[in-house]
């Protein structure tokens, strides 16, 4: 198993750092805190370049549009903000949610934001001129996070409630209602080409959809305790759920089979990324340690220690970026790290 060194430690917030986004070109970084401040980071040098101020409680994600000139954040004091990338500036204050704002997305082409909040909506802006488009009511729970399909033309959320929800982006419409989670649905995501719907749940199980029909095509049985997250692989040919149960399972997306259980973790599995070749999966875990796995062998090729309290987000550069080979992580330790991979 190889030693991996930690290739930046970036210091700078007060409290725990919920989340870490890369800039498309790989040239930025983006932290989310408790500290209310979420914060731009130079690759390069590790340097900030804007602490982004204005929110008035803890910012849980923020994200960066295709293009690169603006980044949305989303916090607790129930407004999500748009700011310029360039300046540090906020550009627009997001004004209708009712609660705290928790997920946040940009459409494939920029020109769609969605949010997501405890007052059991979603919502889709224009991010250039702040506008409201559309309330997505339907859910009767917190909804947690909202992906967008890869044409930009569905948008799945998951939600308290025990549903997922597919809607029509254009017209708002919601499409199908995926039940049959008996617990909070925490994650949803597409496949690469955009035909099915992998959602994660406190059940125990993900789930496997059809995003055209809404149908089930299968559920992913075996963890022991609540799954975080479901994830594709980007050739779309496998799926990895990270669980509480301390595991990380490996499934064949077209059979819906179990193919690997990674166990190392001494504590809840957050969450698992595959790296943009889909070569390496990274899973983040409150034991305060990052794993890289190899997924088609399962053994662990590298444990990342060094931070001091959980992990709660991780994410690889962008592929063929000037960062192309970076892992980033953000802690409760108030730290996020630059891995070289």
């Amino acid at each position: 198993m190889s030693v991996i060194e930690v290739a930046r430690t970036l210091a700078g917030h007060t409290g725990a750092v919920n989340s870490v986004a890369f800039s498309p070109d790989g040239a930025l970084l983006a932290t989310a805190s408790e500290d209310t401040t979420a914060m731009l980071w130079d690759i390069a040098s590790g340097e900030v370049t804007h602490v982004l101020h204005g929110h008035s409680e803890p910012v849980f994600a923020a994200a960066f549009s295709p293009s690169h000139a603006i980044v949305a954040t989303v916090s607790a004091d129930d407004t999500p903000r748009v700011w310029d990338v360039r300046s540090g500036k906020c550009v627009h204050e997001l004004k209708g949610h009712s609660l705290p704002v928790f997920g946040v997305a940009f459409c494939p082409d920029g020109t769609t934001l969605a949010t997501t909040s405890y007052d059991e909506s979603a919502r889709l802006w224009n991010p250039a001129t702040g506008q409201a488009l559309r309330v997505l009511a339907g859910h009767t729970d917190i909804v947690y996070a909202a992906r967008f399909s890869p044409d930009g033309r569905l948008l799945v959320t998951a939600g308290g409630d025990g549903t997922a929800r597919l809607w029509d982006v254009r017209t708002g419409d919601c499409l199908h209602v995926l039940s049959g989670h008996t617990g909070i649905v925490s994650t949803a995501s597409f496949s690469p080409d955009g035909k099915r719907v992998a959602t994660a749940s406190f059940d125990g199980t993900a789930r496997v959809w059809d995003a055209r029909t809404g149908q089930l095509a299968a559920t992913l049985a075996g963890h022991s305790d609540t799954v975080w997250g479901a994830t594709f692989s980007p050739d779309g040919k496998r799926i990895a759920t990270a669980s509480e149960d301390a595991t990380v399972r490996v499934w064949d997306a077209a059979t819906c089979q179990p193919l690997r259980t990674l166990e190392g973790h001494t504590d809840s599995a957050f969450t698992a990324a595959f790296s943009p070749d889909g070569q390496v999966l990274a899973s983040a875990s409150y034991d305060s340690t990052v794993r890289l796995w190899d997924p088609a062998g399962g053994k662990t090729t590298a444990t990342l220690t060094g931070h001091t309290n959980a992990v709660n987000s991780i994410v690889f550069a962008p592929r063929g970026s000037r960062s192309g080979g970076l892992l980033a992580t953000a802690s409760a330790d108030a730290t996020a790290r630059l891995w070289a991979l």
